[in-house]
């Protein structure tokens, strides 16, 4: 399977891009994949189709090759976001190919269980992601045999107000912002992001779930509407003091 993934949804942007190629010899194909990270950002808008360009050269891939574009589709930075679900589209409509939008607590939580032991059977994490404004994006996942299961859906909460069970693996970038305000749970920690690599791993069964849209179909996911006061709700906060 030929695929393109990128997440420009927290502070690093990361690409990958998978080329499967006979097995020369081996009873199955071979999964090569060429990836690349760097400070996200106001950077991104810059840098990530170039990016992508260099790494879809160094596979040897044409974009009408691939199976399908996946992107962090939320949630995330706004402006990281919109500017990875513009890209998905517009090389997907370009190359009449689908885009596959991931859910990017999911990828932390892929990414936390890749790095602990790849080879886990069961694995139960929390995942969350700075919101900033002092809150936080949580989603809580768990991974048996092979797939993974949102066991509570994606939402916005305060670090101290964190419910997870002690055998639940805390994974994602908010502790050094929010580590000493997290409940003091028995729980492990891991310094996780939504990696390009991780939507790799997830890609083929959530292809197989039939996830993938149409390029004019992707949508970035926001959890929280609204990041600024309008003039009017500053005046009156203030008037209030």
């Amino acid at each position: 399977m030929n695929l393109l993934a990128f997440d420009t949804s927290t502070e690093m942007m990361s690409v990958a891009v998978q080329r499967t190629l006979d097995g020369a010899g081996q009873a199955l194909p071979v999964n090569q994949v060429w990836q690349h990270s760097a400070p996200g950002g106001a950077q991104t808008s810059a840098t990530l189709i170039p990016t992508i360009q260099r790494l879809m050269a160094q596979a040897d891939l044409q974009f009408g090759q691939l199976d399908a574009i996946a992107f962090g589709s939320g949630p995330g930075s706004f402006t990281g976001l919109r500017t990875a679900c513009a890209v998905a589209q517009g090389l997907a409509f370009g190359a009449d190919v689908k885009v596959l939008p991931i859910d990017t607590l999911l990828a932390v939580a892929e990414e936390a269980r890749y790095q602990q032991a790849a080879d886990l059977n069961t694995f139960q994490v929390m995942a969350l992601l700075d919101a900033r404004m002092d809150e936080m994006y949580a989603g809580h996942y768990a991974f048996d045999n092979g797939r993974w299961t949102q066991i509570k859906e994606g939402r916005l909460i305060r670090p101290e107000n964190l419910v997870c069970d002690a055998g639940c693996t805390l994974a994602g970038n908010v502790f050094a912002a929010y580590g000493a305000r997290l409940p003091a749970l028995l729980a492990q920690r891991v310094d996780a992001l939504p990696t390009a690599s991780a939507m790799l791993r997830l890609a083929p069964v959530l292809l197989a779930a039939g996830r993938a849209v149409r390029a004019e179909q992707a949508l970035p996911r926001y959890i929280r509407d609204k990041v600024a006061q309008t003039t009017l709700e500053r005046a009156v906060e203030k008037a209030a003091l």
